[in-house]
């Protein structure tokens, strides 16, 4: 049989190992909230077991019952920590009572009615309650991918809640042997140094969650611009790459837009570069609200931009570009003082079959549709139409117009 203060001691390296680790996530990543609530949870264990081990040098029963809470509380704290990983409300009402319920029943079975199997019973619900409560947020699937961090905890929880029922039965029914506060017979100490083992794998798992969080937010950063917070041209070419392979396959168009701030270079020299970043912000913010779901702006270098109009037609591209010219005329409209107006050309163009899966193809014809907005006027659209005109055509009334480039 393994005496009780050794396992004492090895939960209490364990879980001072693991709260190590924690902090120094906490220092290097500051924003992972989660981080700080497994931190604790590794502390609140590594506690419980201290304090335990002092039922050795006193004779008050006392820090058994400390001991035993506060390793129910490093389970609370533990699920807590995944609720705040996954954006989720905390209840602290909720693991108070599950904390408060847990220290009473085991002061009641060992100072009332001195009752071991029924303390491992309670020790074993009180720990298992929150393990059980965080398995919907681990093993659940987020945008259609799984995180293999979370789904490693929600198995090695689930094992945990295993142990816990084994533990509870066997103590009830004495299989195994009897068991005291100073030695557990062999099955129970099998069990709990199994346990332990589980704890720190469960920790292993809540940082892979964490390393695959912030992979995922690195990735997201590299394909965003700095200045507007839209997408940028590596991101661009991602999408049109993406959406052309689409259209090849299904043979549905889509469209691009390629747009131009109108005397942008006069604006930095004018009233200076931090301005000049303020009317591309601005002109970001605005024309988001004209987009659609789904579609895509981004920021492909200096002052022009580019939307990507999924599953959309030449005449719907045209729709969304007066949308953004509609926008900014009326934002112009409404500039006084020492305001800057803002106006802009758009060229619009549509996947083909002869584009196929070149997106270069796109952004050319784009480009020349754009060049013609800027040839009749700047502050319109026009779209690309690769078929010339076979009989010249009266000019439109409406500037907005479609125009063959």
């Amino acid at each position: 049989m393994v005496s009780v203060p050794t396992l004492w001691i090895v939960i209490i390296i364990n879980f001072l190992s693991l709260s190590l680790v924690w902090a120094y996530v906490i220092r290097t990543y500051p924003k992972l909230d989660a981080a700080q609530f497994w931190a604790a949870a590794s502390v609140a264990a590594a506690s419980g077991a201290a304090l335990s081990m002092l039922r050795g040098v006193v004779e008050s029963r006392l820090p058994l019952v400390g001991g035993g809470t506060l390793l129910i509380l490093a389970c609370c704290l533990a699920e807590m920590g995944v609720q705040r990983f996954y954006d989720q409300r905390i209840s602290w009402r909720t693991s108070a009572l599950i904390v408060a319920a847990g220290g009473a029943g085991l002061a009641f079975f060992m100072i009332v009615d001195d009752d071991m199997p029924l303390r491992i019973v309670i020790y074993s619900l009180g720990q298992s309650i929150p393990l059980a409560a965080m398995l919907p947020l681990v093993l659940a699937r987020r945008a259609g991918r799984e995180n293999p961090g979370a789904r490693l905890a929600g198995i090695i929880a689930i094992l945990i809640l295993c142990i816990h029922a084994i533990r509870s039965v066997c103590a009830v029914t004495r299989f195994g042997g009897e068991v005291s506060m100073v030695h557990f017979n062999g099955l129970q100490a099998v069990l709990i140094l199994v346990q332990v083992f589980l704890g720190m794998a469960l920790n292993f798992g809540f940082l892979l969650m964490a390393i695959d969080r912030l992979r995922k937010e690195v990735s997201e950063l590299a394909l965003l611009d700095d200045l507007t917070g839209v997408s940028n041209r590596r991101h661009l070419v991602q999408r049109l790459t993406e959406e052309c392979a689409r259209s090849s396959r299904s043979g549905d168009p889509f469209a691009l837009l390629v747009i131009d701030l109108d005397g942008f270079k006069s604006i930095n020299d004018t009233h200076g570069h931090a301005a000049g970043d303020v009317c591309l912000q601005h002109f970001t913010l605005m024309t988001q609200t004209r987009l659609r779901p789904g579609d895509l702006l981004a920021r492909s270098g200096g002052d022009e931009f580019c939307i990507v109009l999924p599953s959309s037609t030449l005449c719907e591209g045209v729709m969304i570009a007066r949308r953004v010219l509609d926008v900014c005329r009326r934002d112009a409209e409404g500039c006084v003082g020492p305001d800057i107006p803002i106006t802009v050309s758009i060229g619009v163009a549509q996947w083909t079959p002869e584009i196929a899966a070149f997106p270069d193809r796109l952004m050319a014809d784009a480009d020349h549709a754009l060049y013609t907005a800027k040839k009749e006027g700047k502050n319109r659209c026009a779209a690309y139409d690769p078929s010339p005109a076979l009989v010249p055509a009266a000019e439109p009334t409406d500037q907005d117009a479609l125009k063959p480039a």
